[in-house]
């Protein structure tokens, strides 16, 4: 998995939330999720990369258009097959100074093709993963190649602890993956009956 690194963003360990035997165990379960994106990424997907960009670490995997549960309207849980789909793009967004996932993120991806076409921005949702938490949705892309990716993440508007620590996030943050190499496939599977 290609990583563009830069210096982490501090969390303060003097705080009347934060430890620094505290802050060890936000290490550690980032380290298990770094583990597990990285696992996703170079044994699962096509390839990914990730790049520190403000208070984000922001990693990005590429996959075959997949088939998902999704809530209904009528409040069932139905099966969906990727359709014309034929990619899917995975964004996985964890805290640059811990590693840890973050959730209930706002995320648009906008995909840049070969020869310069932008399609999007689409939102990508939080997708359950049996190993993984991501953002992800299934394209249909015109060819295989090299691609560009522009996300965009909006300030998470959740409740944080912590006087100093939990100013984090305050600001949207974009990022650009470039030569994202992308082979068009899908996994037409349905679902066990």
């Amino acid at each position: 998995m290609q990583t563009t690194r830069a210096t982490k963003p501090p969390m303060d360990p003097n705080t009347s939330e934060a430890t620094a035997p505290q802050l060890d165990r936000a290490v550690a379960q980032g380290d298990a999720y770094r583990d597990a994106v990285g696992y996703l990424a170079e044994h699962v997907a096509q390839g990914g990369g990730q790049v520190l960009a403000g208070n984000y670490l922001v990693g990005y995997a590429v996959e075959d258009a997949e088939g998902f549960y999704e809530w209904q309207g009528d409040g069932e849980v139905r099966w969906h097959n990727p359709g014309d789909a034929n990619a899917h793009i995975e964004i996985a967004v964890a805290d640059g100074a811990d590693g840890r996932f973050i959730p209930e993120l706002t995320i648009t991806v906008s995909v840049v093709t070969p020869d310069g076409q932008e399609l999007g921005p689409h939102p990508h949702p939080f997708m359950w993963h049996p190993m993984v938490y991501h953002y992800a949705r299934d394209w249909q892309l015109p060819e295989g190649g090299d691609y560009t990716l522009q996300v965009h993440i909006q300030p998470p508007t959740f409740m944080r602890h912590d006087e100093v620590n939990g100013r984090r996030y305050l600001e949207p943050v974009d990022v650009v993956f470039e030569n994202v190499e992308i082979k068009l496939g899908k996994e037409p599977v349905d679902p066990p009956e």
